[in-house]
Order: C-alpha cells, then sequence, then structure tokens
C-alpha cells in the first residue's frame, strides 16, 4: 500500500477507485494496439460516481494511471498558456467547456506556469485554476502539478531567497507548499518532477554531453521528501517528466528498496514528430509487467506545428504574429528549423485523406498508442479547445498506422534533423 493513503479525505475517492482498478488493470496490459485502454462502462460509472453531472456529449474514455488508483480521461487538459496568452476568464471557460461538455477529469498545471516563464508572470495559470476551483467539489476532479527542475535562470520562484531551482528536498517542500496556497487546495492528485536535477539533454539537445554532467540530489532523498509530504496529506502520487530510461529505473528500485513512493508515469514530449526518444527505450522500461509507469505525452502537436497552420500561405502577418512559435522568439524553433515541415505536409495529406483536421489526427495517433495513459491538450481559444478534445473519439485503424509508418521511414524525428 501507498503511505499516507489510508488518510480519510482520500477515503471516498479510492473506494471508488479501487474498485475501477481492478477492472483496468487487464485492460491496460492489453496488446492491443490501435484500440484506447479503456472501457466504456468504466467511463460511465466514474463519470457518475466521481465527476457528478455533465453534459449530454460527455463521451469521454478513462484509463488507469500506472500503479496508482486513479482513473484519469484519455484527455488531459493542459495549462500553460494561461496568464500569458490566455486570460483568466478564457482559462475558467476551457475548464467549463472541458470538464461540463465532455468529460475530463484531468488537468496538469506547473508552479512556473505560463510558459514562457518569467518573473511577472509566474503562478499566473494556478491562480486560474484556484479560481476554478473554487466552483467545484475537489474529489472530481485530478489535479497534476510540477516542481520545477534544475535551473540557473529561474530564480524568482516563491521562498527560494533568489536562489536557482533545484529539486532538493527543501525545494520539493517549498514547491508544493507554495502550490497549495496558490491553487486553493490541501492537496495534489499527481505532483511530478518538471525535470531532473541531475544534466540530461532537454527540449530537442541532439546528445549527451558528458562534461555537462553535474552533482544532484540522489533519488532516494528526493524520493524520501515526497514521503513525508505524502504522509502529511498534501501530495497523492509522484511522477517524472522529462526523464530518461535511467531515471525511470534508479526512483523505481529506490522506491522498491525503501519502501518509498512509487513513481506512477511520466510526462514527455511525444508525437509524430518526436517518436524515438520514447520508442527506443522508455517504452520497454515503462511496460506494465516491467515498472507499469503511465505515459502522458505533452506536445501532441509538435509546439502547434502539427496543425499545419504554419505551413499557410494565405494567413495575414496580423493573425500569424500571434501564434506562438511566432510570438516567442526561439520557442520551440526545432520545429521550424528543420526537416519537420516537409513531415507535417505529409502528415496532413494522411489526415485530409482519412477525412480529419490535421490536429485531430496528430493527437488520435497519440491516443492510439497502447502505452499512452492520457494525452495532455492546450488551446488558446474554445473552438481550438472543441476540435483538440474531438479527436478522441476518433477511430484509428490499421491503414492509418501503416500510412504513417511510410512517413516515418522517411522522417524519423524531423526536429532534429
Amino acid at each position: 500500500s501507498i503511505p499516507g493513503m489510508g488518510l480519510p479525505r482520500f477515503g471516498f475517492v479510492l473506494l471508488g477507485s479501487m474498485l475501477h482498478s481492478s477492472l483496468c488493470s487487464a485492460f491496460v496490459a492489453s496488446p492491443l494496439r490501435f484500440a484506447p485502454k479503456s472501457f466504456p462502462l468504466l467511463a460511465k460509472a466514474h463519470r457518475r460516481g466521481l465527476t457528478g453531472a455533465m453534459g449530454a456529449r460527455a463521451n469521454m474514455k478513462f484509463s488507469k494511471l500506472g500503479d496508482s488508483d486513479l482513473v484519469v480521461s484519455r484527455c488531459c487538459l493542459g495549462t500553460m498558456t494561461w496568464g500569458q496568452q490566455n486570460t483568466e476568464e478564457e482559462g475558467v471557460e476551457q475548464l467549463n467547456v472541458a470538464f461540463d461538455e465532455y468529460g475530463v477529469n484531468f488537468l496538469d498545471t506547473a508552479e512556473m506556469y505560463p510558459v514562457p516563464t518569467k518573473a511577472e508572470t509566474q503562478g499566473a495559470t494556478d491562480r486560474t485554476v484556484a479560481r476554478w476551483l473554487k466552483g467545484r467539489q475537489r474529489d472530481q476532479v485530478i489535479l497534476a502539478s510540477k516542481v520545477t527542475g534544475w535551473s540557473d535562470n529561474v530564480t524568482w520562484l516563491p521562498r527560494r531567497g533568489g536562489e536557482g531551482a533545484r529539486v532538493t528536498r527543501q525545494q520539493i517542500r517549498d514547491s508544493v507548499e507554495c502550490s497549495l496556497e496558490r491553487l486553493g487546495t490541501d492537496y495534489i492528485d499527481l505532483i511530478q518532477i518538471h525535470w531532473p536535477d541531475r544534466y540530461v539533454p532537454l527540449f530537442g539537445m541532439m546528445k549527451f554531453n558528458q562534461t555537462m554532467v553535474r552533482d544532484y540530489t540522489p533519488f532516494e532523498e528526493q524520493l524520501e521528501e515526497f514521503k513525508l509530504l505524502q504522509e502529511e496529506g498534501k501530495i497523492r502520487y509522484v511522477g517524472v517528466s522529462n526523464e530518461t530510461p535511467f531515471g525511470v529505473m534508479k526512483f523505481c528500485e529506490a522506491a522498491d528498496r525503501l519502501a518509498l513512493p512509487k513513481i506512477v508515469s511520466i510526462q514527455n514530449c511525444y508525437s509524430l514528430l518526436n517518436r524515438v526518444d520514447y520508442e527506443t527505450g522508455l517504452q520497454e522500461v515503462c511496460l506494465p509487467e516491467n515498472t507499469n509507469v503511465g505515459l502522458l505525452p505533452y506536445s501532441p502537436l509538435a509546439g502547434g506545428v502539427l496543425s499545419g497552420k504554419y505551413s499557410q500561405a494565405d494567413v495575414s502577418e496580423e493573425e500569424s504574429s500571434k501564434w506562438r512559435l511566432n510570438l516567442f522568439t526561439g520557442y520551440m524553433a526545432r520545429y521550424k528549423q528543420s526537416l519537420a515541415a516537409d513531415a507535417v505536409d505529409l502528415y496532413s495529406k494522411l489526415a485530409k485523406k482519412y477525412d480529419m483536421t490535421p490536429s485531430e489526427f496528430a493527437i488520435a495517433f497519440c491516443n492510439s498508442r497502447p502505452f499512452v495513459t492520457s494525452t495532455i491538450i492546450g488551446a488558446t481559444s474554445v473552438p481550438q479547445l472543441r476540435e483538440n478534445i474531438g479527436a478522441f473519439e476518433k477511430t484509428w485503424t490499421e491503414e492509418m498506422e501503416n500510412d504513417v509508418d511510410e512517413v516515418f521511414k522517411k522522417y524519423k524525428d524531423p526536429s532534429k534533423v
């Protein structure tokens, strides 16, 4: 059993979740390639028992997250534009649409959001979520957040005294407690390490640079602090993000050896343009029969380029200047300054062949992976949000898979070329 999980405030939710978990476990391990890992009856029961009354369009499916008792919607609502590209009111509207109309029950934020992060806006995303949470029953929402990873540049986080971000015991506690205050809640369902404390190649870097290896907080120490926070009822489960096979194995080994909280999820970049990193190492490590760590892919549209909009010629400069990769100079530039555009063109043609928008096709691809638990989407408008959530109702076929494989043979992770 997981330490701290017997706390009274979690009792009702856990009882329902444990009933679901026995049904879900066999399906999560299913070798089926194209069908999402979920049960329609489970989805109905979860909506009725845990997420309350929803609109007639609530057809969302659900999956069990790793070794946890969390049953999460196949769609997770990302939040990183709220407070920068989106106002607080727009963020609240997106949450209402996603949860009330489509049956989403899972959202993901972070202490450093919105992105790109800066001192003037840090925490604005959490405050948007807090405003929305005030009108909700807390146990109807599965809330994920993140502790900022190692950075000498991020020096403005609360309680850090101007120090750079680190994943130390004290900074883990500071991060969680400040997040709880901003979010207006007394617990976080899934707390994740945003990126490792140790050196790893991040955000499109091409290779591991051995000269950049540095000292870092031991895996055991990180988990020990999470255990204390779990026992205090401030967090329920622990996950990682932007992690490697080495990191996942070390966290799981330490948890098993010392009876510490085991990581239940990994949030890594994964899309039609970024597959190799996960599929050639992490996929095996995270299998249910190995570590049972659920993948929460972020950036399924590769920063928006898989929507096809950056390839459009008939768009005004005024409109295109508002797009994220144009608005923030250098942000995710790897998707524009590479062979990615050629791959996007081919994937967009496949989307048209199957009567989908490019965004729907890219998200449906992620949702169809047998190793994906919940795909994190984001939007800057409600129409965009509806299009993205609609992708979870699309059926992925073997013909689609074969067509994607043909493009993949030509363009394996084209953003790195």
